[in-house]
């Protein structure tokens, strides 16, 4: 008689159900860059602070809210469950999101992108601890291939909405609404196998001391952190402040940064499928890992010297640096892989979101090199040290592709 993880097909309903809900998260988390000029236009802030003070605020709060989430949720997730933080987390990124567009002025923007990126924590992680745990290992890769990819194709959407209806109030009404939607689908995923079979034990789960008490666990858990650092660099820098980039380095036009978050997220969709696939070809995440990380080195170095360059030239390179930092699927992959089912829950979404939550440090990093440099020399240093040392992790880390994830921590 075949086991549930056996039978699992990659098409199943928690595959289904975690792609639409990493969707919904990346529509709300990128729709604030998206809409951020709009917005702040709207509640009367001069352009001076929608470039630099408040709008870099929101987006730190957001990534704050985000990494204490991350903590939250991840605990919860091993402690009570996969769905409960699926089932959770959505409710309350819907209400926030819909919050969002009631706000009257920079205190209550920042209250809700608080509360919209504590919610939006969680459902990442779920999801792919869900399905890690519920496909066999030599299917689990295209499962998470297809949660990433159908996920960050939300930020497409999210431009295309906004572009549609006009009104970024609106916007934050239909993500808030698409997430409400999705919990009546959530109500036929079944619980995780190996999570039952680990809740029925008395040992240890959910331990955030656990990722300390062991040198070799914690160097494993912040390699993991690590992988992902180019990605938010990319997008929370070089993409989403692009208009500056660009008037910095002469582009043809204006560039608006909401484009440019559309074709980055377009390149990324097609470089998490062609990553996870290839993943799956090579049978290794490692060398995809490296494989992409030096495209992005070669693509930040473009984009940093597009002098000159045509509109149409520029969200080109946009395109194609996504497509470079396409490698978040494999990335989330690794972190699940990597630790016991009494811990996969805390390290699978508190990786994602300590990556994520890098940024306020990448943005101190980089306003920082501004009072030495400029705003290029400052770009180009920050990348270097993000793809860096997201380099050397990969290149010591652990190969996950063919590990048994049936397996506790011994904690």
């Amino acid at each position: 008689m075949k086991t549930e993880s056996q039978s699992a097909s990659i098409f199943n309903v928690a595959v289904i159900v975690a792609s639409l809900g990493y969707f919904v998260d990346i529509y709300d988390l990128l729709l604030f860059t998206i809409v951020r000029v709009p917005s702040l236009q709207s509640l009367g802030l001069p352009q001076s602070e929608i470039d630099s003070g408040a709008g870099l605020l929101l987006i730190n709060i957001q990534m704050v809210g985000l990494l204490l989430g991350g903590l939250f949720w991840g605990v919860w997730g091993d402690k009570k469950g996969r769905l409960s933080v699926l089932f959770g987390s959505i409710l309350i990124y819907s209400v926030a999101n819909i919050a969002n567009g009631f706000v009257q002025g920079i205190t209550g923007y920042v209250l809700w992108r608080f509360v919209a990126g504590f919610g939006l924590a969680g459902e990442l992680g779920a999801g792919i601890t869900l399905v890690s745990e519920i496909l066999p290992k030599e299917k689990r890769g295209y499962g998470t291939m297809i949660v990433a990819t159908v996920g960050v194709s939300g930020a497409v959407a999210a431009n295309l909405i906004a572009k549609a209806v006009g009104d970024w109030r609106i916007c934050y009404f239909i993500g808030g609404g698409l997430g409400l939607a999705l919990l009546v689908l959530r109500i036929s995923v079944m619980e995780s196998h190996m999570f039952n079979q680990v809740k029925a034990t008395a040992t240890t789960r959910g331990s955030l001391l656990a990722l300390f008490t062991s040198k070799e666990r914690l160097l494993k858990y912040i390699k993991c952190i690590l992988l992902g650092t180019p990605t938010w660099f990319v997008v929370g820098i070089l993409i989403a402040f692009s208009n500056k980039f660009a008037r910095e380095m002469n582009v043809q036009g204006n560039i608006n940064p909401g484009d440019a978050v559309a074709f980055c997220y377009a390149g990324l969709v097609i470089g998490d499928f062609s990553s996870g696939l290839v993943s799956q070809l090579l049978k290794s995440r490692k060398k995809v890992m490296l494989l992409f990380l030096t495209l992005t080195a070669i693509m930040v170095a473009i984009y940093l010297n597009l002098h000159g360059a045509s509109t149409a030239l520029f969200y080109t390179v946009c395109a194609l640096m996504g497509f470079s930092v396409g490698f978040w699927a494999i990335f989330v992959t690794i972190g699940a892989e990597s630790f016991g089912t009494n811990l996969r829950a805390t390290v699978a979404t508190t990786v994602p979101n300590f990556a994520r939550g890098m940024l306020p440090l990448i943005s101190v990093l980089f306003v920082t090199a501004q009072s030495y440099f400029n705003l290029l020399q400052s770009g180009a240093i920050v990348a270097v040290i993000c793809i860096g040392v997201a380099m050397l992790a990969a290149w010591t880390i652990e190969e996950t592709f063919h590990k048994d994830l049936n397996y506790l921590e011994d904690i």
